[in-house]
């Protein structure tokens, strides 16, 4: 006599189970929608068949399996909605066209009051262009100008009353030696008696000195820019050993190859203070 067996299995899904239109949970093509599975003994007065706060039992159709066993399947599925399935690229708008921001909210409500801010902020604008382009040419000329070294070398302050008459005193001026001469009252008097229009640079002793005691020049030979040797040569003044150039006591060229005389830089003095400045 033959004997079989009977399984019977009770499987519960996740949420997700596609339901159909109807609400029925479409999970295999065995399922028999039309079976439901018998209510259990709490009742609470309703026939049998799914409750309000049960989750309903879809029974499937009995099968034989390879083993030549039956099998029963019973699914429990909560109540779910419609499914429909979703792509990532329906749950946004598609846009086609460049989607231009509303600026409304930023505009001025009056067109008076926003052409003032306009020109109020131009002029601001003009006004620190203006200041950063001059400070800019400023710096740029500042760079052009002389050093420090240099200005203090422009002007030379020199005691009067520390060189005696008759003597000569060599200082330094730009880089030039300058002959400062305390003359006597017979080295002016021979000075101015010369026939100056004769001479090869015609120059008068009072226009080459401020004062007649005083005489101020460059210690530069105006031949080939040696510098004269003091109390020497043929007039009793300045001596090129260089070239043989004579300069008489008023530096004036009297003799050798010298064609003009000894350059008078500029200067003036400081009767208060006793002082000379040359520059």
């Amino acid at each position: 006599m033959a004997s079989f067996q009977v399984a019977r299995t009770a499987t519960t899904l996740s949420p997700t189970v596609r339901t159909l239109a109807c609400g029925t949970p479409a999970v295999s093509p065995l399922l028999n929608i039309h079976v439901r599975a018998p209510a259990d003994n709490h009742g609470h007065g309703h026939e049998a068949g799914p409750r309000s706060d049960v989750a309903p039992k879809w029974a499937a159709g009995p099968r034989r399996t390879s083993s030549g066993l039956f099998a029963k399947t019973f699914t429990t599925l909560p109540p779910t909605s419609v499914f429909q399935s979703r792509l990532l690229h329906t749950s946004a708008v598609a846009r086609y066209e460049p989607q231009v921001p509303n600026y409304a909210g930023y505009r001025a409500p009056d067109a008076e009051s926003n052409r003032a801010l306009s020109y109020f902020m131009i002029g601001s604008m003009g006004l620190v262009t203006a200041s950063v382009a001059k400070s800019s040419v400023t710096e740029f000329l500042k760079t052009m100008s002389a050093s420090a070294d240099v200005l203090a070398m422009a002007k030379v302050e020199v005691e009067l009353n520390a060189i005696p008459e008759g003597k000569n005193v060599v200082i330094k001026w730009r880089g030039k030696p300058v002959f400062i001469r305390h003359r006597t009252p017979e080295e002016i008097e021979e000075a101015r008696s010369a026939n100056w229009r004769t001479f090869r640079d015609p120059e008068s002793d009072e226009a080459r000195t401020k004062k007649p005691e005083w005489l101020i020049m460059l210690g530069v030979c105006t031949h080939l820019g040696c510098v004269p040797i003091g109390e020497a040569g043929d007039y009793g003044g300045w001596f090129c050993p260089c070239h043989g150039s004579h300069y008489d006591i008023s530096g004036r060229a009297r003799k050798g190859p010298a064609p003009n005389n000894l350059e008078i830089p500029g200067y003036e003095f400081n009767e208060a203070e006793g002082k000379v400045i040359i520059g």
